[in-house]
């Protein structure tokens, strides 16, 4: 956990407070979401949900080393390769 430096999350309270204190332990600081704003964290929650259906659901992650690999792959295909969502069906300027 060395690399990790925040840890954001919602109010819902599926972690609890000893969550928050074995992170702290570790030198993590928690950051709560602003209260009653469930957009707040939109990116980050559609972020998780490409890479749990691109990803880990279709793979056995073997240990850190092969989860960073994989999500080092998945996120220069998604910045790279990747053709941007549009809202409508025209094709992007060059």
């Amino acid at each position: 956990m060395d690399r990790f430096r925040f840890f954001l999350r919602d109010r819902v309270g599926k972690f609890s407070d000893p969550f928050d204190a074995v992170l702290g332990g570790a030198g993590v600081q928690v950051l709560l979401s602003p209260p009653r704003s469930p957009k707040a964290n939109a990116f980050a929650e559609c972020w998780v949900g490409s890479v749990r259906r691109g990803c880990t659901d279709r793979m056995l992650i073997l240990n850190e080393r092969h989860l960073r690999t994989v999500l080092d792959a998945h996120a220069d295909h998604c910045n790279r390769h990747r053709p941007p969502s549009l809202s409508s069906n025209d094709l992007p300027r060059p």
